[in-house]
């Protein structure tokens, strides 16, 4: 009898439940006051190195996240943003949730008048997949 196959899902399931686990503390995100809140203006901030853990396997996905965003009364402190990311690291989360929380996330601390977030996840098994997601204060 091979008991592989047992052994692995056992220890997916372990890996499994542990990214899960962990939540993303989004408290670390902090914002400054816009100098310029009469104008409108584009930020775009480029994160090339995102990781996170993928909930099916354990194994670690690497992907680019790019956030645009139209600031009203607050842009986003970059210093807090890379540490918000990292807390992704070794959570087990697909690519759409990321992609949703990190808007729900930014848009929640710096209140814009427009936000984009777009996720491009490297090639695992030869499929790529990115993910685009935005927000428009006039429209809430």
């Amino acid at each position: 009898m091979n008991i592989a196959p047992v052994f692995y899902f056992a220890a997916l399931m372990i890996i499994t439940l542990t990214h899960t686990a962990i939540p993303m503390n989004k408290e670390i995100i902090e914002v400054f006051d816009n100098t310029f809140p009469d104008r409108d203006y584009t930020i775009e901030i480029v994160n090339p190195e995102f990781t996170s853990v993928c909930p099916k396997t354990g194994l670690p996905d690497f992907g680019t996240i790019t956030i645009n965003y139209v600031p009203d009364k607050s842009c986003i402190e970059l210093k807090s943003l890379k540490y918000y990311f990292l807390e992704f690291r070794n959570a087990g989360i697909f690519y759409e949730n990321i992609t949703n929380r990190i808007l729900d996330d930014l848009v929640e601390a710096c209140l814009p008048r427009r936000m984009t977030v777009k996720t491009e996840w490297n090639a695992r098994g030869g499929i790529t997949e990115t993910v685009t997601v935005s927000y428009s204060a006039s429209q809430q």
